[in-house]
């Protein structure tokens, strides 16, 4: 591997002397000279060693389109990350373009690290992002050309022929027309209020005595976005056979060619497309809130009446129109958007549904490590974690064993209790089910559901209450904290004693994006972990204080400081003549005060690389700042979601894994929980899998310059290239059995 060697995770010396390509001009404005004189003179709280954070998500949302550009990439990979990105941008608007309306509004002129002001940053956001969403439908367009060329025909209204336009009318008549609501708007009938992200049409008919009239239709959420025009399309035939071709039509454009059966006896003279985002970014006033619960279901339902942040329309809509609804919606015109498209490019997941595997990343099964591969005798997984610690890599190792695992203590009549933290489950959880399994059985049950989750509260609210009829002790964490840590803890008697079965991850108990995200998860019988773990608990749910623990990182309570003590050991590692050196995987790296760590690091002379998938505030390459730090970012098949940080400590190397970012709400504002791993083999593991070879990845990997842009990562001359995760596949297929 070119990057970085796979036996001992060393990068070579030029790696660390060119910096990342390019420099960021302000900050090298201000270093005047070079040496130690000149590096200790440097002010680390300068805005210009900073990136936006608004701007940094943007630049992860402008790589998740580049893969939907991708010609490398499978079409119905390509398609469905635009599907991915329309999401995402509809969240980021939701929660952080709405957060700074508010500041705006409130007057709020702190300056981010970065130095800019809340206005300024919205005015910067609203340009970027209405650039990547002008690309973003660019790359649909092109798209939509190539599945048509492979048979899947995503085509306007306009362009079906007669029988395809029968085929339509009949979908209309029998499933789109019995849900449609049209709501009039007139002196005796008030605007209609438009919900967050729904898609709408604003419509103008006139009726016998020539008077024009508005009326909003809106397009239901019920049903799927793209309307199959032949029965079998995004399906099978009747005798169970996939087609060859595909056509479907936007539902909108259905709807519309169809207005007259809404309104007879009028004329319908014009329908235009429109959409809705709101703010959703609900405060929970929990000191006054007595019932938790019920705080959290209503403030779900009123995300839908938040202020609107984003109006997207087509530009052929009339300006009196437009007009209209910037008016009664209240809508800054800086915040109208225009594309020529589909206004809402999630409906585009609709199409993975289509059977076509020639046009899918090829299919694989996780492996089942040999370590917890429990299959046959399923009670035999705690004489397993007894026998030595279990690591599991999803998406490339199964997720059953964690399932099992719960199971297996269910069932275990020697298990005395289970505690455990949910945060996102999902829908059918078997994990939830084990826990109900286990109340029923007798065994005492402790679950942290935290109903803060954003978008995953109503879920969460229906598992909390089930599980609370079933008699489990539901608690929802501390006040004014999310509790984002993934434990959970069986407490067994063994003997005349007891013994605790602690697992714990990066990632959520779920078990259908544990197929989609890269996480890691441990097995692990220590009895120092297991304490810690039993106090994080005692934490969650009474009154401890406790301070410090034997081996994990806990936040709020010592994991920044025990993080910076870290950085800063392999500070003293490197002025000691030593090679000191960090490798950091997370999502996103935004605390300006673990920056400034890392910066001094640097200045030491520390190696220090850095996968940050999404946001990274911190410009590599600088000189006397950050010559010495790497940035790269994944974005491929997977979502990387690992929280893995590897300290080397003078060749006694530590590792630790979690559910934290470095970001101050997961530092500050939430119960995070990292981990160590002590375990020589898998400390190895990490370091030479997960690690480096995501370092040594040419395909999907991108490297940050000082100036806050990303560059793709080339094989050099005469070497083969490496997808990351592809090879990641392949050898855990190769080392487990099929899962």
């Amino acid at each position: 591997m070119s990057d970085i060697d796979a036996r001992t995770g060393a990068l070579p010396s030029d790696a660390r002397t060119k910096g990342s390509g390019g420099g960021a001009p302000e900050a090298s404005a201000r270093i005047e000279a070079t040496g130690k004189e000149a590096t200790s003179s440097i002010d680390l709280h300068d805005p210009a060693l900073y990136v936006n954070r608004e701007l940094g998500m943007l630049a992860f949302q402008r790589r998740v389109l580049e893969e939907a550009q991708d010609l490398l990439n499978p079409l119905l990979e390509r398609a469905k990350f635009l599907a991915i990105l329309g999401s995402n941008l509809d969240e980021f608007f939701m929660v952080r373009v709405a957060g700074l309306r508010q500041q705006v509004a409130a007057g709020v002129v702190k300056l981010a690290a970065d130095g800019m002001l809340p206005a300024e940053q919205l005015a910067a956001v609203r340009k970027e992002g209405l650039a990547l969403m002008r690309d973003a439908y660019v790359a649909l367009d092109e798209v939509s050309g190539q599945l048509a060329g492979e048979g899947i025909h995503v085509l306007c209204y306009d362009e079906l022929n007669e029988k395809q336009r029968s085929q339509a009318a009949r979908y209309f008549d029998e499933i789109i027309f019995p849900v449609l609501t049209p709501l009039a708007f007139d002196p005796g009938r008030p605007f209609p209020f438009i919900s967050n992200l729904s898609l709408n049409l604003a419509v103008y008919v006139r009726d016998e005595d020539g008077e024009r009239h508005f009326a909003r239709v809106k397009v239901p959420g019920t049903l799927p976005m793209l309307v199959p025009i032949k029965r079998s399309s995004g399906g099978v035939r009747r005798d169970g056979t996939p087609p060859r071709s595909h056509f479907f039509v936007w539902i909108e454009e259905v709807i519309a060619a169809h207005l007259d059966r809404l309104f007879p006896g009028l004329t319908v003279e014009e329908a235009y497309p429109f959409r809705v985002t709101r703010d959703a970014d609900n405060e929970i006033q929990e000191l006054e809130a007595a019932d938790l619960l019920q705080t959290i279901a209503s403030s779900v339902r009123q995300r839908q009446f938040g202020g609107v942040v984003r109006l997207s329309m087509n530009p052929d809509m009339p300006a009196p129109i437009r007009r209209l609804l910037v008016d009664e919606l209240a809508v800054d015109p800086n915040d109208v958007y225009l594309f020529d498209g589909p206004l809402s490019m999630a409906g585009l997941s609709q199409l993975q549904s289509v059977e076509r595997h020639d046009l899918r990343n090829p299919h694989f099964v996780p492996a089942m490590p040999a370590a917890v591969d429990m299959r046959d005798h399923p009670g035999r997984i705690f004489e397993q974690i007894r026998s030595e610690d279990a690591l599991l890599y999803h998406p490339y190792d199964s997720f059953l064993p964690v399932v099992k695992f719960l199971e297996a203590a269910a069932a275990d009549p020697d298990v005395l209790a289970i505690k455990m933290t949910l945060y996102r489950v999902g829908r059918d959880s078997p994990v939830v089910d084990a826990l109900l399994e286990a109340r029923e059985n007798g065994k005492q049950v402790a679950v942290l559901v935290e109903l803060k989750a954003r978008f995953d509260e109503e879920s969460n609210i229906v598992w909390a209450r089930k599980l609370e009829k079933q008699g489990v002790h539901v608690v929802y964490g501390l006040l004014g904290l999310k509790t984002h840590s993934k434990l959970a803890l069986v407490v067994r008697r063994e003997g005349s004693g007891i013994r605790r079965y602690v697992h714990m991850a990066t990632g959520n108990y779920n078990h259908v994006t544990a197929h989609l995200y890269t996480d890691v998860g441990l097995f692990t019988d220590d009895a120092d972990l297991g304490a810690d773990v039993s106090d994080v608990f005692n934490y969650l749910t009474g009154y401890s204080h406790k301070k410090d623990y034997r081996k994990l990182l806990v936040a709020p309570v010592n994991l920044r400081r025990r993080f910076v003590e870290l950085i800063e050991r392999e500070v003293a590692v490197q002025k000691a003549g030593g090679e000191g050196k960090l490798v950091f995987q997370m999502n996103s790296l935004v605390d300006a005060p673990i920056i400034r760590a890392l910066y001094r690091a640097s200045q030491a002379g520390v190696a220090i690389d850095l996968i940050v998938r999404g946001i990274c505030c911190l410009r590599p390459g600088i000189p006397g700042v950050s010559e010495t730090i790497r940035v790269t970012s994944i974005v491929g098949r997977f979502l990387e979601h690992s929280r893995i940080y590897y300290f080397r400590n003078g060749g006694a190397e530590q590792v630790y894994v979690g559910s934290a970012d470095l970001m101050p709400r997961n530092i500050d504002r939430r119960v995070e929980v990292v981990f160590p791993i002590e375990d020589p083999r898998l400390v190895m593991q990490l370091r030479d899998e997960a690690l480096a070879v995501l370092l040594s990845d040419t395909v999907k990997a991108r490297r940050m310059t000082a100036a806050g842009t990303y560059e793709r990562v080339r094989p050099g001359r005469g070497e083969a290239s490496l997808d990351g995760q592809a090879w990641l596949i392949a050898q855990h297929r190769r080392r487990g059995t099929s899962g």
